[in-house]
């Protein structure tokens, strides 16, 4: 007879799948040599991500079948994975890299010469349509960097850089991506650092905002038909909340002793 219990048969699957138990819930590094799954998952989580799109939507991409658009999609994600692996912390939850942040600690950057060899991200050259490194690396780059150095001022080699944060789509709303801002943020919390973003969705914005992040500036890249918008959003460091006992405390003010 079928088991009809749903709880029953998922503790069934986690007692015997090998997929280790922890992945389910916890926030985990991601190491070097899991760059090709983590790559894929943000591929998939920006799929149809404008600003993904804006740097493979070129007119001289318009004879590329949808087929080398998605797989030089998916190089591009690799890369930025183990770029990130070498210079910054990658992190990731869910049994299949159900989401995926990159983030680069005070202090760091992805772009010298030996981590663009090792992660394969000098490849993008020749990989890249002419008007793709056009908006890749003499606009995108170069924008990111300048306004985020505007923004941060004197404080930009002291925070926190989400650089990348994507659930696949087939795992959105199970809070995956907020345990990947909350790991992160509290360690900036602990160490009274801000925590700096870029948007590429207004409707997200409000999901930041919930985690304390305010819009800053907005930046438009408009080599394109349509301009693609990016959201600066940054999270000053906030104090830890105050944890109350639960012991009982009398208040003889109110006369009779009542316990709360």
């Amino acid at each position: 007879m079928d088991n009809l219990n749903g709880k029953t048969e998922l503790s069934d699957w986690r007692r015997h799948s090998l997929v280790p138990p922890t992945w389910e819930d916890s926030v985990r590094v991601v190491s070097i040599d899991e760059s090709a799954e983590a790559g894929r998952s943000l591929a998939h989580s920006f799929a149809t991500d404008a600003m993904s799109r804006y740097v493979l939507d070129g007119d001289d991409m318009a004879g590329y079948s949808d087929e080398h658009k998605w797989k030089l999609h998916v190089d591009i994600m690799t890369y930025m994975v183990a770029a990130h692996v070498y210079k910054g912390v990658v992190t990731a939850i869910g049994p299949d890299y159900d989401a995926v942040a990159l983030w680069l600690p005070p202090g760091k950057n992805m772009e010298d010469w030996w981590t663009t060899l090792r992660s394969g991200m000098w490849r993008l050259w020749y990989q890249l349509s002419p008007e793709g490194r056009r908006r890749y690396f003499d606009e995108m780059i170069p924008v990111l960097n300048h306004t985020k150095e505007e923004v941060m001022a004197d404080r930009d080699s002291e925070c926190y850089y989400l650089v990348y944060l994507g659930t696949k789509p087939n795992a959105r709303g199970k809070g995956y991506a907020g345990k990947l801002i909350r790991d992160m943020i509290e360690k900036a919390d602990a160490e009274n650092r801000p925590v700096y973003l870029e948007s590429s969705n207004e409707h997200t914005n409000a999901y930041y905002a919930k985690f304390g992040f305010e819009v800053k500036r907005v930046v438009a890249f408009e080599r394109g038909r349509d301009p693609v918008q990016l959201y600066i959003m940054v999270r000053e460091p906030q104090a830890p909340k105050p944890v109350y006992s639960a012991a009982p405390v009398l208040l003889s003010a109110l006369g009779g002793g009542v316990k709360v």
